[in-house]
């Protein structure tokens, strides 16, 4: 289903530029260059080629940008970098890295690191030098910045850590953002491991999903908030993560104990196994499946349970876990796949990791779905399409549970105003009232700092809301990356 058209509303000018995407190139390049000359220089001495090769990297990463923008400044701003204040996207990739160089930074209070045409490649080594030095403990910046200038080091100059006081440093969210990331290894890890037919460990398994149930339970937001990544080249891995995220959390809507959301998690975040035994091309096709390519793909279901058997620690694998694998795509009148000889009903589990399942596929670009769907769009189709094959009870419960405006989803507001849907309302008579965090404002232009508002908030002297959402719209109609929001 295509996305709505925005009407002419005045959000045209907001759109990524070509200028914009280069400078998103040539920052992120920066960023690993200056991680990994940060690297060497902790690791060897100076004269290492290791680090001669780091430097020299770094020298002409910044060049790059120099030579297009003629300045160059990086700022850090709790853990999110502007690079001549384009903020920089943040993928699975990105991520370790990012906080790798804004931990350095951090360490001696450095907000924000100013770069001037001319530098050369011995003020580089000089400045990199003193920030693998220890810091001060009572004064981070002050000290820093006086040993840099009395060094060589002419055409670079630091400013200190002026942290916004709208975003506190959050540790629930660091905490959510390491589970997420942590178990993709592990699901990337475990499906490579299984294609190239290794042995598989599940302990890293189990603590992954424990991971994720933890976070569930005492910090929801922040790791649904996480689902909006979706990393196109990481598909088959953020895609297991959040079916997992998002069963576990169903599940505790449903009253599920700990232990059955561990169990669900599991079966959830292993669902897709049966994958790796399909062939590379199909799962990575560009363009719809012919109908001899999708029969071959209703095998994965059945391949899935087959090698969920063939575990290493079976006995520590639930029955009911490994059946998710088998069931996922079944439909609740049996007439999805794998087909069965006599009628059988799936397994409650088995339905809410359907549910999931296709909720995040539908709302995914991937090899072969170019257009993902609005989220919001996605819900009322599978409330209202019966040949979806979803429990409805379930599909009820899902809604109850995200909001008509699921998290990620991007919004107009009546006031003309651009917002990214960041937690669900909490009150059960305002599922279209949802909390948001305004990006754009009703002329186009980017808000920094983004304010969150909770669209329940009303008038007092007429009782009216504020703002209102008219409608979803699409992301990459205004070079929108969600995910940057969460992260």
């Amino acid at each position: 289903m295509s996305t709505q058209a925005t009407g002419g509303l005045p959000f045209g000018g907001a759109a990524s530029s070509a200028d914009d995407r280069g400078l998103q190139r040539r920052g992120r390049d920066l960023l690993f260059a200056l991680a990994s000359a940060i690297r060497a220089l902790q690791l060897y001495p100076l004269e290492n080629q290791a680090v001669v090769h780091a430097l020299d990297e770094l020298h002409a990463a910044a060049h790059a940008v120099l030579e297009q923008e003629s300045d160059l400044s990086v700022r850090y701003v709790g853990d999110v970098f502007f690079v001549n204040d384009l903020r920089l996207r943040v993928d699975l990739a990105s991520y370790a890295t990012f906080g790798y160089v804004g931990r350095a930074l951090q360490r001696h209070g450095v907000g924000q690191v100013e770069v001037f045409p001319g530098v050369e490649s011995g003020e580089w080594t000089a400045f990199l030098s003193l920030l693998s030095t220890e810091p001060d403990e009572e004064d981070r910046f002050g000290p820093f910045q006086e040993r840099l200038g009395r060094s060589a080091v002419l055409r670079i100059a630091v400013h200190p850590d002026r942290e916004r006081e709208d975003e506190p440093p959050d540790d629930a969210r660091q905490m959510a953002k390491r589970a997420y990331a942590q178990t993709v290894a592990v699901a990337r890890e475990t499906m490579s491991a299984l294609r190239m037919g290794r042995g598989v460990s599940l302990r890293p398994v189990k603590r992954a999903v424990q991971s994720i149930v933890d976070q569930v339970l005492t910090n929801e937001s922040s790791i649904f908030g996480l689902t909006t990544l979706r990393d196109y080249d990481e598909y088959t891995f953020t895609h297991s993560v959040n079916v997992c995220i998002f069963s576990v959390a169903l599940g505790k809507k449903l009253g599920f104990d700990k232990h059955q959301l561990y169990e669900l998690g599991l079966g959830a975040l292993l669902h897709d196994v049966g994958k790796v035994k399909m062939p590379w091309e199909l799962i990575n096709k560009n363009g719809p499946l012919t109908t001899e390519e999708f029969r071959v793909m209703q095998e994965h279901p059945a391949e899935g349970l087959l090698s969920l058997f063939a575990l290493r620690g079976l006995a520590e694998l639930p029955l009911r876990a490994m059946l998710i694998a088998y069931e996922h795509h079944m439909k609740v009148d049996q007439t999805g796949y794998p087909r069965s000889i006599r009628p059988r009903a799936t397994t409650l589990f088995g339905r809410i990791v359907a549910v999931a399942d296709g909720f995040d596929a539908a709302t995914t670009k991937r090899s072969y779905q170019a257009q993902p769907w609005p989220a919001d769009q996605v819900l009322r189709e599978m409330r209202d399409n019966p040949t979806r094959g979803f429990d409805p009870l379930i599909v009820k419960a899902f809604i109850s549970m995200t909001g008509i405006y699921p998290v990620g989803s991007l919004v107009i507001l009546d006031s003309y105003e651009l917002a990214v849907v960041v937690a669900a309302s909490t009150r059960a008579d305002a599922m279209h009232q949802p909390t948001v965090r305004i990006i754009h404002n009703a002329m186009g232009i980017p808000l920094d700092p983004a304010p969150v508002v909770d669209l329940t908030q009303t008038d007092p002297a007429t009782g009216r809301p504020l703002r209102a959402i008219i409608k979803t719209t699409d992301p990459e109609r205004y070079g929108i990356h969600v995910g940057d929001y969460f992260v």
